[in-house]
């Protein structure tokens, strides 16, 4: 419980907490995930709309880093949120 103590007394929306909560349960040792926005929106049961604007919000308030991924062509990849 420790470590969630900040986003329990924050004032983040609930859809923020458990985005939050979702990378940092996907994230890896170095704090690191790339889950898909429709994923993220499926297992959560929530819009992707509504997982955009949490994450604009952890971005907002510096708890995730959301990093672009580009692939050898320069094509557009995923995005790689890094846990603060």
């Amino acid at each position: 419980m420790g470590y969630f103590r900040a986003i329990y007394s924050s004032d983040l929306s609930h859809r923020a907490r458990a985005v939050y909560m979702y990378l940092k349960d996907h994230a890896d040792a170095g704090g690191s995930c790339w889950p898909a926005i429709r994923t993220i929106a499926a297992e959560l049961n929530l819009s992707r709309s509504t997982v955009k604007r949490a994450l604009e919000d952890l971005c907002r308030e510096g708890l995730v880093r959301k990093e672009r991924r580009w692939r050898e062509n320069g094509s557009y990849s995923s995005n790689l949120y890094r846990i603060l």
